[in-house]
């Protein structure tokens, strides 16, 4: 027997999918202008004068609690992976913070009318089952009838101040490391748009799931000077974001960005979701691409919004090694090669260059993504 709305693609009831929900940067900075001046805390290292993933309160005792939510429309059709995703992307938050997660509460916005309330249910088992493998509890939370379904995470999380990662860290000359691939936004728009397959569908929600529980191990190491995860702004609007936050640029090295199987067959068929034009329009005219990068698909990839995408992250040469082998320890063996490094400050915030070029055993790790 069929469950309660199986047959249902949640995808139909939404006008944007996963991150690429994201108010566009430059609308962002609009809504966030305030004259308003908040009462001074001390105790508050971390709040929304930056573009840092969480905020982060100082509990004394060199402990800091951090605190982040996050929420959006369904990026898949199936209600329990909508939650999975949900779920994960929201802790993935802390993370991104060095931090380690202790519990979660749900953000439902559900629309009764239009689709069972079974469905509901089922995006909070997804998001449960996340939550165990975090280890955390889903203590609670809030709902609310809406015209369009709504789900996400508050959630709270524990770090040593000194093992605290921000985006506005970073020095010049650190290498430039990222977790995962790009171009999920590609495949969720793909499967919206029924050209998916099921191989694609599968490897996208398997990486929109995973946990990106490499963030507190990373927080640990003295080496790494900024981090941040990437998100519905794309790979280049979170590296703009680090690189001029730090007062600093980056060259990106364009052969060495991992891109998971299936996003590139898609390019060629034009799928695109509408979000990376957002995301280009909003910081494009800072970014230079040198001779001999493929700028037509550089400018698809680049921006292409990410749910639950990898960590992002900067660090000392000197710590190169430690952070290889940290990598392989924790399955992220793939992704040991940087993928850019750190410069001073130049006319443009990233270059993106299609050199040095990958050696033999660097190529077979990237084919392999």
């Amino acid at each position: 027997m069929e469950a309660p709305g199986a047959k249902i693609k949640l995808t139909e009831f939404s006008r944007s999918a996963g991150c690429g929900c994201k108010i566009a940067p430059a609308v962002l900075q609009e809504i966030l202008k305030t004259n308003t001046v908040q009462p001074f805390n001390n105790a508050l290292l971390v709040g929304n004068a930056t573009n840092d993933d969480a905020a982060v309160y100082d509990l004394g005792n060199n402990s800091a609690l951090i605190s982040t939510t996050d929420f959006f429309m369904p990026i898949v059709d199936d209600a329990y992976d909508f939650g999975r995703i949900a779920a994960a992307n929201a802790i993935s938050d802390v993370y991104a913070m060095g931090g380690r997660p202790i519990m979660a509460v749900a953000i439902l916005g559900w629309p009764v009318e239009k689709l069972p309330v079974a469905l509901a249910q089922q995006v909070l088992e997804g998001a449960r089952a996340v939550c165990t493998t975090a280890g955390i509890p889903l203590a609670g939370g809030h709902s609310i009838d809406t015209t369009e379904p709504v789900f996400g995470l508050a959630v709270s999380g524990l770090c040593d101040i000194a093992h605290i990662k921000r985006n506005n860290t970073a020095h010049e000359g650190d290498l430039v490391f990222l977790t995962k691939p790009i171009g999920v936004g590609i495949l969720a728009t793909a499967q919206k748009r029924d050209v998916a397959s099921e191989g694609e569908r599968v490897r996208a929600t398997e990486q929109m799931t995973t946990l990106n529980r490499i963030g507190e191990a990373l927080g640990k190491v003295a080496g790494v000077s900024a981090m941040t995860d990437v998100t519905g702004f794309g790979l280049a609007g979170h590296l703009v974001e680090i690189a001029e936050s730090s007062g600093l640029s980056a060259e990106l090295y364009y052969n060495k960005i991992p891109v998971i199987k299936g996003a590139r067959e898609h390019l060629a068929q034009r799928v695109v979701p509408d979000a990376t034009y957002r995301n280009w329009n909003g910081y494009g005219s800072k970014i230079h691409f040198e001779p001999g990068v493929d700028v037509m698909e550089a400018f698809s990839l680049l921006p292409d919004p990410q749910t639950n995408g990898g960590l992002l992250f900067t660090a000392s040469p000197a710590f190169e090694p430690e952070i290889k082998h940290l990598l392989a320890q924790n399955g992220l063996g793939d992704f040991v090669v940087p993928v850019g490094r750190m410069i001073a400050k130049g006319e443009k915030v990233v270059v993106v260059k299609p050199l040095p070029g990958l050696s033999e055993g660097e190529e077979m790790l990237r084919k392999s993504v």
